[in-house]
């Protein structure tokens, strides 16, 4: 048996495979970015090159989820909450922001067709928020205000989400969006 060199270098070409809806959902993405298929995925695996995967082993089955419930409706998914921030306790969940095109109905259904095959995630239960993409000086709520804090987005077509995030977090900046407590109770109020 003969042995085979390992080369130096990777040659850069390699097979990916994956569910249709999500293979669908990049597609799009990536024509409204205006890139290629192939250039669409170098950025997006090259903007998580420094994932912890201590804390992320299993996102992907998070993405693939929510790729397979909305394909090509689905804009973006975010883990946040306390296992963003590192306080998660022994028997805390994963909270995800599974955002989707306006044209989704939200309602029960969606999370009993997530429960129909519920994602784990290190263990723990990953607990959907489905929402939908804000419109640009849409008065945002607590959902969105926690996380644009602490939010880790997982995927996005475009770049929606995150510039959506980033203008929660200039409003929370400025003073315009601010966390005040109820009976030791958090909620966020637009101050005018």
């Amino acid at each position: 048996m003969r042995s085979r060199k390992v080369p130096d270098r990777a040659s850069g070409r390699f097979v990916l495979r994956m569910e249709p809806g999500l293979h669908e959902a990049l597609r799009a993405a990536a024509r409204r970015a205006h890139l290629s298929l192939n250039d669409y995925c170098v950025r997006r695996l090259a903007s998580t090159v420094a994932w912890d995967p201590g804390r992320g082993d299993d996102a992907s089955s998070v993405v693939v989820r929510a790729a397979q419930l909305f394909g090509p409706r689905l804009v973006g998914v975010l883990a946040f909450g306390s296992w963003s921030r590192g306080e998660a306790a022994d028997l805390s969940d994963i909270d995800v922001l599974v955002v989707v095109e306006s044209s989704v109905e939200l309602d029960r259904n969606l999370y009993r067709k997530w429960d129909e095959a519920p994602v784990r995630w290190n263990g723990r239960l990953a607990d959907p928020h489905f929402v939908r993409l804000p419109e640009s000086g849409e008065t945002v709520g607590g959902l969105w205000a926690e996380a644009a804090l602490d939010g880790v987005v997982l995927f996005e077509r475009g770049l929606e989400l995150s510039l959506r995030l980033v203008s929660v977090r200039h409003d929370i900046a400025e003073g315009r969006l601010v966390r005040r407590f109820a009976h030791g109770q958090p909620y966020w109020a637009r101050v005018a």
